[in-house]
């Protein structure tokens, strides 16, 4: 089989959500799950199922996307979280213009499936943050997802530095820079399976939003 896209799924203990997610990947398309230091047995899970494992064993969303991103080959790179919120089943919406030569980076704008799937703390953080940026650099973009695509080379041209929270708005704004093409497109939202570590708490949503705060003020 030809890999024409690398699914690059950080993970931290999503063995109740990952038989799911793998089994809808599509046809051409690879996984590599990065093991953020798991201890529920989700990288045997993730290696049963066919996909490609690594270890990212310094903890931190940045760092588990960074080194998936550096261990993937295929010329168009996709990102999804493991838990089960996002189906494979709709990675060509991310990929699709990527591969036409239409985007060269593409963001998945969540459409919840369920009210569920988005705690309302996490929605308002999200808002405000997308805000700032559209006033900062025009773009149109009102959803910084962790479901996206680019073109692999160009990743990894941006020298991004951020390995916490702060990845995904570093990316963004350094591929604005870099002036390539960014757009967003619709993807499903659904309730994740096991316990979230980030926008589904109060305390991680701060962290996420603190982390984002910096990455804004070093493109200031």
């Amino acid at each position: 089989m030809s890999i024409r896209v690398d699914v690059v799924l950080p993970c931290l203990n999503e063995a109740a959500a990952l038989p799911g997610v793998l089994s809808a990947l599509p046809e051409g398309a690879r996984a590599i799950v990065v093991d953020n230091g798991s201890t529920d047995g989700s990288a045997e899970i993730a290696h049963r199922a066919g996909a490609l494992v690594i270890d990212a064993p310094v903890r931190g969303y940045g760092a588990a996307v960074h080194a998936g991103l550096c261990a993937a080959t295929a010329p168009v790179v996709a990102f999804c979280d493991a838990d089960g919120s996002f189906d494979l089943g709709q990675l060509d919406r991310v990929t699709g213009p990527v591969q036409r030569g239409e985007s060269d980076l593409v963001f998945g704008r969540r459409r919840v499936t369920r009210s569920s799937a988005w705690p309302v703390h996490a929605r308002v953080a999200n808002a405000a943050l997308m805000a700032m940026v559209r006033e900062r650099t025009g773009l149109g973009l009102r959803d910084l997802g962790p479901f996206r695509a680019g073109r692999r080379e160009q990743l990894l041209a941006l020298g991004l530095e951020d390995r916490r929270s702060g990845y995904p708005l570093e990316l963004l704004l350094r591929a604005w820079r870099s002036g390539l093409r960014i757009s967003e497109t619709d993807v499903d939202y659904r309730p994740r399976l096991g316990r979230s570590k980030v926008t589904g708490t109060v305390r991680g949503t701060l962290t996420a939003v603190a982390d984002m705060r910096r990455a804004l003020r070093r493109f200031a």
